[in-house]
């Protein structure tokens, strides 16, 4: 009888534990890579001490997956990270919960672009202009210089997309950084910039992964290459001589976003609360060449760790905000225009 009464105990238990177990650990989905090993080390492993285990999972921003989960009500992913024009995509179509920021922070601490209705901006990155220092000495300056085959013969490195690279044209064809959307949003300036393009077109390597340029750079594929900055800082640390010329970068930035529906909302949001707390940015800032979007992070840092990001004032000048309206209104349009143009 009484080891009945004690099995009986033990189920009882177990039954109640189970929603606790539930909630002692969450799924956090990023882009892998340098920017994951990163977060593992600024945000994973400390959080983990506050008695949450972090579950990463590696994807490559199938905003589809979380519209599966959240329909069929079968919310697997706690934290997502996702860029621009997926977070107000995802926002629009109701797969994002409507962040609470009281559960996150002071909405003043943050730079303004980092406050979205459904997502909280997690860093700052810019795709930028790179180059392999060993075999370059007379360093770029411009998208100009980019495109100047006299000065700097071989291929060049450029992402398979309309996305960056229209800009970068016009910018190489005279066009200042702050009137870059005002002329592709024409027609004539959709024109100019496919125009520009065509003129690299025959020295063009294409990459697709975030991890291709640096690898295209060292192995000396290429001369220049468009490139994540990150992915120059991780190599960097690696000991290759890479570099950077910041003209004319264009930034934007990545977003904790909470699928709608998700068992662990409340864990979501801690960790979104710890991951956006100064110091921890800081720390993530450490690790990786992305600008800390809680302001008060800055102060934290080295001025030789400042000196690489894209917040830096230096790097920051003539830097392009990333059009996400601009891209969600014209973008399908000018992507199909790109694969035609690719394939002639």
């Amino acid at each position: 009888m009484n080891k009945t009464i004690l099995a009986m105990a033990v189920v009882v238990a177990a039954g109640f534990a189970l929603p606790a177990l539930a909630q002692s650990q969450i799924t956090v989905v990023n882009f892998g890579g340098a920017n994951a090993n990163a977060q593992k080390k600024a945000y994973y492993e400390p959080f983990e001490k506050t008695g949450v285990k972090v579950v990463p999972v590696e994807y490559n921003g199938e905003q589809a997956k979380v519209k599966a989960m959240v329909e069929t009500k079968k919310v697997t992913w706690d934290v997502v990270e996702v860029e621009s024009p997926d977070v107000t995509r995802g926002c629009d179509e109701g797969l994002f919960e409507k962040i609470d920021w009281a559960k996150v922070g002071n909405k003043a601490d943050f730079q303004p672009a980092a406050v979205h209705e459904c997502g909280v901006g997690i860093f700052v990155w810019s795709t930028v202009m790179a180059y392999n220092g060993e075999k370059i000495k007379d360093r770029p300056t411009s998208w100009a210089d980019f495109w100047d085959q006299k000065k700097y013969p071989g291929k060049r490195g450029m992402r398979k997309g309309a996305r960056y690279n229209l800009e970068f044209a016009l910018m190489a064809d005279g066009v200042k950084p702050a009137d870059v959307y005002r002329v592709l949003s024409t027609k004539e300036g959709a024109d100019r910039a496919f125009k520009k393009l065509g003129e690299l077109k025959p020295q063009i390597q294409w990459w697709e992964a975030g991890a291709q340029p640096p690898q295209f750079l060292v192995a000396g594929d290429v001369v220049l290459s468009t490139a994540y900055n990150g992915r120059i800082s991780a190599a960097q640390r690696e000991g290759k001589y890479l570099q950077v010329a910041w003209y004319g970068g264009i930034y934007d930035l990545d977003y904790w976003t909470i699928p709608k529906g998700t068992p662990n909302r409340d864990a979501a949001y801690k960790f979104i609360q710890f991951a956006s707390q100064p110091d921890n940015q800081a720390k993530y800032a450490e690790e990786i060449s992305y600008g800390p979007t809680n302001n008060k992070a800055l102060a934290k840092l080295h001025p030789k760790v400042l000196a690489n990001l894209p917040t830096s004032p230096a790097n920051a000048k003539d830097a392009v905000q990333f059009n996400v309206k601009f891209w969600a209104d014209q973008g399908e349009e000018l992507e199909k225009r790109f694969a035609s143009w690719v394939a002639q």
